[in-house]
């Protein structure tokens, strides 16, 4: 029984909200003048970039501010009651029983000794005092819910037993067990792939409908909130800017930062060189450098010095004729919101060269002992990363690299950079042979010749040495400049390479934001003339204005120096619009190999059709198949016999006598430079219709 039954007005209204934190030198306004009412049964989304404080305003919902963080203004009710005004007890009822939080990391939210069973049994049996018996039917049944396998099973496992999708399921489970009023999702789907998150963002839109839940989404994914909200709240440095139903916001918008966001995301039809994406300039600002006026003015392409900067709040204000739209911005009236994007700087499209690398029938093999997995004998089990890997990459050409965690990309990486050896086949480096040889055994050349850019740039700065001193590291190693300062000078040209203020070279990486740390990453990466670059999911720990802004870069970079740029992603919006060509792979299988165009219109290989289908997508104009993958993907210790795919194929029937599950399917040419590895007849491939439609305007 929902607890919604003895209360109808709106569960959530927060109303002119402050939440300031306060250090030994100063108080911090982490949140200001912020309102937003969600009812029943409504799902709101929160939208913005990191420090935003779309977080602090869950927080403060959970009246869970830590000791320095403090209301200092507004209120929040839930079910009309004001929520600072209640005592410890009833706070610690209402937590966790009606309004129930899941965060970003499901590890974080589980108890890695306890079993899972008990784990969900606790939030009913502590919070309703019901009995065991009941508990464990309970569990059993929101276990069932979210569509996890053989949930008894489950409930006997331990959190390490399972896989993250299947922990984030678990950890929704829990939110669930009492059957709360509102549930606060803070970037729940960030951690995981995007079939996977696919599949979660389905399951919680079916559990809001079936328990009649409230919902605040906190995400930075436009397309995800698109695909899950119904109404939508735009924040930019403490502040909501625009808010209203996803329709009048998305097709609609009525504030400079909310086009600015959309301008910087790549959307079907965004080109890399007839539309490139605008990347919003400047830097988010601080919490104690916020600028008078307006927050967003120093970066707003409609910007009046004496209007917009005069030193008092810029309120909200209501959009005529829409629902509950509104908007903080004095320059509503006179901005033409319909005018097309100006066309940024078009680029000539950049012709690949000759072919620089070479793989041929790569495979990548690990022994692993099975008495350390199973408690079995000493006998050994073999991990099969990377099976027969064949494909060429060219001077200037961007390949992509796509498929979901633990399908081998970042494998076949490591063996590239020499980081690991190849188990058999070969990698031609200008016809060298390298597959061999350890990254300690190469010569400088080649160590310089194939560099890479990794995915989280806090990991790869060394925190004690400042930017200049690290890129002028690489450069004594890859032998650059006959002394300190032919080096140093070359180090500066680095920075501005990567369009990064030269005094940036004496700070410390911890001064850096996120995208500053992963152009120093890149700068370095490029200290010896690299030839081939690894880009190792390099923008998904970045927001997306910044991601525009490296991706730019990027491309700036690859189409001065010549650069083979082997891009590593899930994310297939940024694919789309990057790279030339886009190699899929599954479970250490290469399933589809071709241009951007074969790849991204049908025939598809099955998984290809349905990573295609989980992409969330920020545009109202598209329509997508609806496809959502069953299952986890197989563990590369124990593939499926026959196509590593079929588990979870939805055409595997189409195929008779059981081929699918018989024989790995052979590598087929479907066009020139297009290959697909399956087994379905070329009639059915044929016919297959397109997974993303932009509908007419």
């Amino acid at each position: 029984m929902s607890k919604l039954a003895d209360y109808d007005g709106p569960i959530l209204e927060i109303d002119k909200l402050s939440i300031s934190f306060f250090t030994r030198l100063r108080e911090i306004p982490a949140v200001m003048d912020f309102s937003c009412v969600v009812q029943p049964g409504e799902a709101m989304g929160l939208v913005g970039e990191s420090g935003c404080g779309k977080s602090t305003v869950a927080l403060g919902v959970m009246q869970d501010l830590g000791v320095n963080g403090r209301i200092v203004g507004g209120s929040i009710k839930f079910k009309g009651r004001d929520l600072s005004e209640m005592s410890t007890d009833e706070l610690r009822d209402i937590r966790g029983n009606e309004i129930a939080m899941i965060y970003q990391e499901p590890m974080a939210s589980l108890n890695p000794a306890m079993k899972i069973g008990k784990q969900l049994m606790e939030v009913p049996m502590i919070h309703e005092g019901i009995g065991e018996k009941e508990a464990y039917q309970r569990a059993l049944e929101v276990v069932t819910d979210v569509k996890l396998p053989d949930p008894e099973r489950i409930l006997k496992s331990y959190p390490h037993q399972l896989s993250g999708g299947q922990q984030q399921r678990i950890v929704i489970a829990m939110a669930l067990m009492s059957k709360p009023s509102l549930l606060i999702l803070d970037e729940p789907t960030t951690a995981l792939d995007v079939t996977v998150e696919a599949a979660v963002v389905e399951l919680v839109k079916d559990l809001g409908k079936k328990y009649g839940t409230s919902m605040l989404f906190i995400s930075h994914n436009l397309g995800l909130v698109l695909e899950t909200c119904d109404r939508i709240c735009v924040m930019y440095s403490g502040e909501a800017v625009e808010t209203g139903s996803i329709a009048d916001v998305f097709d609609k918008m009525q504030h400079p930062y909310t086009q600015a966001l959309f301008r910087s995301i790549p959307l079907p039809g965004a080109d890399k060189n007839a539309r490139p994406l605008k990347a919003i300039p400047g830097n988010f600002p601080l919490p104690h450098e916020r600028p008078p006026g307006c927050n967003f003015g120093p970066r707003c392409d409609y910007f009046a010095k004496g209007l917009c900067d005069i030193d008092e709040r810029v309120p909200m204000v209501d959009i005529p004729g829409d629902d509950r739209h509104r908007s903080r911005c004095l320059r509503i009236d006179e901005i033409d919101w319909h005018a097309p994007i100006e066309a940024s700087t078009e680029t000539a499209k950049t012709e690949p060269g000759d072919v620089v690398l070479r793989m041929d029938k790569l495979k990548k093999y690990y022994e692993v002992a099975a008495n350390a997995l199973f408690g079995g004998s000493g006998a050994t089990k073999v991990v099969k990363a990377n099976e027969e890997l064949s494909f060429e990459a060219r001077e200037s050409e961007t390949l992509a690299i796509v498929g979901e965690s633990g399908c081998g990309k970042s494998t076949f990486a490591k063996v590239l950079m020499g980081l690991e050896t190849a188990t058999d086949g070969q990698i031609l480096l200008d016809n060298r042979n390298i597959e061999a040889t350890p990254i300690q055994a190469r010569d400088t050349k080649t160590v310089a010749d194939v560099q890479m850019v990794f995915q989280n740039p806090f990991d790869t700065l060394n925190p004690s040495m400042t930017v200049g001193r690290q890129i002028i590291r690489a450069l004594e190693v890859f032998g650059v400049g006959k002394n300190d300062a032919e080096r140093r000078d070359r180090m500066l040209q680095l920075l501005d390479l990567v369009k990064l203020p030269r005094a940036f070279a004496d700070r410390m990486p911890r001064q850096l934001s996120g995208g500053q740390k992963q152009r120093v990453g890149i700068a370095r990466a490029f200290a010896g003339g690299a030839r081939i670059v690894v880009a190792d999911e390099p923008v998904s720990a970045l927001d997306v204005s910044v991601q525009a802004a490296v991706t730019d870069l990027l491309m700036e970079i690859q189409r001065e120096n010549k650069t083979t740029l082997l891009f590593i992603s899930h994310d297939l919006s940024i694919v789309r619009y990057l790279s030339d060509r886009v190699m899929v792979m599954y479970l250490g299988h290469v399933v589809e190999l071709g241009t951007t165009e074969q790849v991204f219109a049908p025939p598809y290989h099955p998984y290809t059709e349905a990573l295609l289908s989980a992409v969330p997508i920020a545009d109202t104009k598209v329509e997508k198949q609806h496809i959502v993958l069953e299952g986890d993907i197989p563990s590369a210790m124990n593939p499926p016999p026959g196509c590593p795919f079929q588990t979870r194929c939805r055409w595997k029937d189409k195929v008779p006598g059981g081929l699918c599950e018989k024989e790995v399917p052979p590598q087929r040419t479907m066009a020139e430079g297009h290959q697909v590895k399956c087994h379905l007849s070329d009639e059915i491939l044929a016919g297959m219709e397109p997974v993303i439609k932009v509908a007419a305007e």
